[in-house]
């Protein structure tokens, strides 16, 4: 149970970052003023001076006799006609902003997140000029998400039964009274899982073209190993270099963002979100509430990992701590060398830690009964040195052997590497239930249907996430200023999910994008009424160009036929060390 040992804050050293740049409306409402003021100049005939509320008097003029008044000229009266009109246009433009914003009422907004998703977001919004407090806040030191790396050794797992439940990463209990200080939080107890899912040599097995946002190049950065095995243009990117990218996209807004501090509740009172936030420190945990008008969840999805339950597993990993290791924790292939490793999964991380490991390891692979990644295959798995393996029935930890469905066994393993996926865990929303791996509730994955205040940005699954994490942030951002079309009825919404469910299942495959790409794209720009915004406010969003998805599938095939050519040359050194 936590304990508490509490120091009340005598005052909240909470700096709020707002918004310099005066908003549309305030523009707009100086512009008028100083037409106003403009028009209150000396008319060329009689003196007579043009006011705001009508005809005033050069008082060089002499006051005429009684309530008469001083009748303007043909000139005068056609150009306050005209002036009129322009004030009453004027007038309703701005009525509708002001009612759209009373009616969205979106003027404090939080993100939780600085990773890509989270970046882009800050960015969509502070380009609105619509807000008057962005906060984004960062669990981590910096930004970078699932792309910053570390430099401690990663935690060993435990609790194998929450892990295979999907329940690893519940909500922790609050402090009784804030703001206040506590003892710092025991990670042994209750595990955050931020760590980093980065090794050494790590490289993107996406083209940078669709890994990139519109306005912010992606670096040119590469590494001699891409270009020996794809050539001097080769379009992949070593981990850095997109570390790097989401710092300087989360790095032109500086003060917006307050890294080292986690959200750890977030729940509505009345029309406004409070949020409990906590920032740790070496000696003290410092807990303080915020309230915001809508809250933005950019907190990724790809940081608790997914166990499938195994007789014998979590015995197995006490014998050796250390032994059990989850993709995420994969932190080089030197650790492997001479070993005897069983890697669990089919899809991307254990198809590129097994072909990793196989020229210095003896690697089994157990990926029966599961599906290989719709983009990339199996061909990673049919090196030479990977022996494909069924399903595990049970481990024995004591002999350390593995049973496998088949009645085969695969005695002395050395360590178990598990490429099995993540969970979607939202610890800090507990009235949202993530169900079937999935956030039930996202109207086209972004709006919340029982709360529009409430919205993702990053709810997708794999395929040009970048650019999806841009279009949404982009709606996002105009949503809660008042600019897009308005959403559809709550009814509505839960029928668009029924439909999907219906067509992609009611699991991870309802947030795939993929095929529909482009159609997704252009609805988005469509909800966001690109090309009907003001000049200068706002991200704009260009028509979907399929160059991204060529770029984007091309990448896969390169990525596959380097797999093909390296097996073959495995085979080849194999056939050799046989003759002899």
């Amino acid at each position: 149970m936590l304990s508490f040992a509490i120091t009340p804050l005598s005052h909240r050293s909470v700096f709020f970052s707002t918004v310099k740049e005066p908003s549309v409306q305030a523009k707009e409402e100086q512009r008028r003023v100083s037409a106003r003021a403009r028009r209150c100049v000396l008319s060329v005939r009689d003196g007579d001076m043009l006011g705001p509320t009508g005809w005033l008097r050069h008082r060089s003029r002499p006051r005429p006799r009684g309530d008469v008044p001083v009748k303007p000229s043909r000139r005068q009266r056609q150009r306050q006609r005209l002036e009129t009109k322009a004030d009453e246009s004027t007038d309703q433009k701005m009525g509708e902003q002001q009612q759209s914003q009373q009616r969205q009422g979106k003027k404090r907004v939080a993100v939780i997140g600085a990773g890509p998703s989270g970046a882009i977001t800050l960015d969509a919004l502070v380009k609105e000029h619509a807000f008057d407090v962005i906060r984004v806040f960062e669990r981590r030191e910096a930004a970078g998400g699932c792309w910053i790396g570390d430099t401690a050794p990663p935690p060993t797992l435990r609790d194998f039964t929450s892990l295979a439940a999907r329940t690893a990463d519940p909500p922790i209990p609050l402090p009784p009274s804030l703001p206040l200080q506590t003892a710092p939080l025991d990670p042994a107890q209750y595990p955050r899982f931020s760590e980093s899912s980065i090794y050494p040599y790590l490289e993107t097995n996406v083209d940078a073209i669709p890994m990139s946002f519109e306005l912010e190049p992606f670096p040119s950065t590469t590494t001699e190993w891409s270009r020996g095995h794809y050539g001097d243009s080769t379009p992949f990117r070593p981990w850095t270099a997109v570390r790097q990218y989401v710092q300087d996209v989360a790095g032109l807004h500086p003060d917006y963002v307050e890294y080292g501090v986690t959200v750890e509740r977030a729940s509505k009172v009345g029309d406004e979100w409070e949020l409990v936030l906590r920032k740790g420190g070496c000696e003290v945990d410092t807990w303080w509430t915020e309230t915001f008008d809508a809250l933005v969840v950019a907190s990724g999805h790809y940081h608790v990992p997914y166990i499938p339950p195994i007789d014998g597993l979590e015995e197995y990993e006490a014998s050796r701590p250390g032994s059990v290791i989850h993709s995420k924790h994969f932190r080089g292939r030197e650790l492997y060398a001479g070993r005897r490793v069983v890697v669990v999964g089919a899809s991307v991380s254990a198809a590129d830690i097994a072909f990793d490991l196989a020229p210095t390891s003896t690697v089994f692979a157990i990926m029966v009964g599961r599906t290989f990644n719709a983009y990339f295959g199996g061909g990673a798995f049919e090196h030479p040195r990977i022996t494909q393996c069924v399903t595990i029935h049970r481990i024995d930890p004591k002999s350390r052997t593995v049973y496998l469905q088949d009645g085969t066994e695969i005695p002395q393993v050395d360590h178990i590497i598990f490429g099995t996926g993540y969970s979607w865990s939202l610890p800090f929303l507990p009235q949202i239930k993530p169900r079937n791996n999935r956030v039930p509730g996202l109207w086209q994955h972004i709006v919340h249907q029982d709360d529009p205040s409430l919205l993702f940005v990053g709810a997708v699954g794999a395929g040009l996430t970048f650019k999806i994490f841009e279009w949404q942030a982009v709606y996002v951002a105009r949503l809660l200023a008042g600019r897009s079309k308005p959403l559809p009825s709550k009814e509505e919404m839960e029928e668009w999910e029924e439909e999907r469910v219906k067509l992609k299942g009611d699991g991870p495959g309802f947030s795939l994008v993929s095929p529909d790409f482009e159609a997704y794209f252009e609805l988005l720009r469509e909800l966001a009424t690109e090309g009907r915004t003001a000049e200068g406010v706002g991200r704009k969003l260009p028509v979907f160009r399929r160059e991204w998805h060529r770029a984007f599938s091309e990448g896969h095939e390169l990525r596959k036929g380097m797999w093909s050519r390296v097996n073959a040359l495995a085979v080849q050194e194999l056939q050799k060390t046989t003759k002899l």
